[in-house]
């Protein structure tokens, strides 16, 4: 069954010429009627994919004591906005939520959620329950002041764009349709983009994470005129380099990203490089980026952990390691070494917590 977003983009190649993949990517996700996060809740079993959120609660309770420190470093400012970038289904701002008021109670945040799902905002209000949160479409319109922002697996669903290294310079990877316009593949723009300089050898990708960056710079420029601090976490890598991370997951298996649109999460890889120079750039200290293994173990992970399994049953218990192995595992497909943590903040705070490695493990 054809999906019903495949037309529209047909249609759009067919008047308007191929399209960019960061086009793509946008009308697959985004679009009011068809986009695959304003239609469903991808997330769990059932769902697409999980996030670390939905493994374990420990995950969102180290992400409160992360925020329960960073704000007592920011002076304890009594209007703190706590926002969080693609909440996903709110779990982990209310297990963040709930280790938040025994860490810091007399911190009172004002909860400001950025989410353009419907789907995935009913499901944060229901999550969330009593908490007074404000839903935003994008950064723009959260307020001023002090602020603490995290965002989850929230980079990588960004679009993106590519280039190809071709004897004629680096040219656009873009989206078209075949000449019968039965369905869509990759092609390159006839024309170079000269302002590309960067050396490669012939076929290899390039991607360019612009809205990543874009809300990277906006960010903060916010914390170093206000105060306060970004957490990211999310799969990626540390060192600049090339190649085509563009994927497509469905029912929790890689599949091809023009194949369905609108039905299947698409993602890159997110270049943690490039987001640290943006945010140095506008005058912001960086932390990081560190493994998600050896940050959650910093800010105490296995201790956690030990705390739970003491009131657990034997099979909780087995559960409780199952969550930390997921949530710490090294390897190419790992959580602990595939996701990294980032921390972007004003430069007059102390290094952000958990973020420096510890060189005495």
């Amino acid at each position: 069954m054809t999906p019903p977003l495949f037309a529209e983009i047909r249609d759009e190649i067919v008047e308007a010429g191929p399209m960019s993949i960061a086009r793509y990517m946008a009308l697959c996700l985004g679009h009011p009627l068809h986009g695959y996060y304003r239609t469903r809740d991808p997330l769990g079993a059932r769902g697409d994919f999980i996030t670390a959120p939905e493994i374990s609660q420990m995950f969102g309770e180290l992400i409160g004591i992360w925020i329960a420190a960073t704000w007592a470093a920011m002076g304890e400012p009594g209007d703190l906005i706590l926002g969080e970038l693609g909440p996903g289904r709110g779990t982990l701002m209310a297990d963040a939520l709930r280790a938040l008021a025994r860490a810091a109670p007399g911190l009172r945040p004002n909860v400001h959620l950025v989410e353009t799902s419907p789907v995935l905002r009913a499901a944060q209000a229901s999550r969330l329950g009593q908490v007074s949160a404000i839903w935003h479409d994008g950064i723009e319109t959260l307020p001023d002041g002090p602020m603490i922002v995290v965002a989850n697996e929230f980079f990588d669903a960004l679009p993106v764009r590519q280039f190809q290294r071709t004897e004629r310079g680096w040219c656009e990877r873009l989206v078209g349709v075949s000449p019968d316009g039965g369905r869509l593949g990759f092609g390159l723009a006839a024309e170079p983009d000269r302002e590309i300089g960067a050396d490669a050898p012939i076929g290899v990708v390039m991607t360019v994470p612009g809205p990543a960056l874009d809300i990277t710079r906006a960010l903060s420029r916010r914390l170093v005129a206000k105060g306060g601090a970004l957490l990211a976490i999310d799969y990626g890598h540390v060192r600049p380099g090339f190649g085509d991370t563009l994927q497509a997951v469905a029912a929790h298996r890689f599949t091809n990203p023009l194949g369905a649109p609108g039905e299947a999460d698409l993602t890159a890889h997110v270049d943690f490089s490039a987001l640290g120079r943006a945010a140095s750039v506008e005058g912001a200290r960086v932390d990081g980026p560190l493994d998600q293994g050896a940050f959650l173990i910093n800010l105490g992970l296995r201790q956690r952990a030990d705390r739970l399994k003491r009131d657990a049953t034997r099979d909780q218990a087995e559960a409780i390691d199952t969550a930390v192995a997921r949530l710490t595992a090294s390897g190419r497909r790992g959580m602990g070494t595939l996701f990294k943590a980032i921390g972007i903040a004003d430069p007059r705070m102390p290094p952000l917590p958990g973020l420096v490695p510890d060189l005495s493990a």
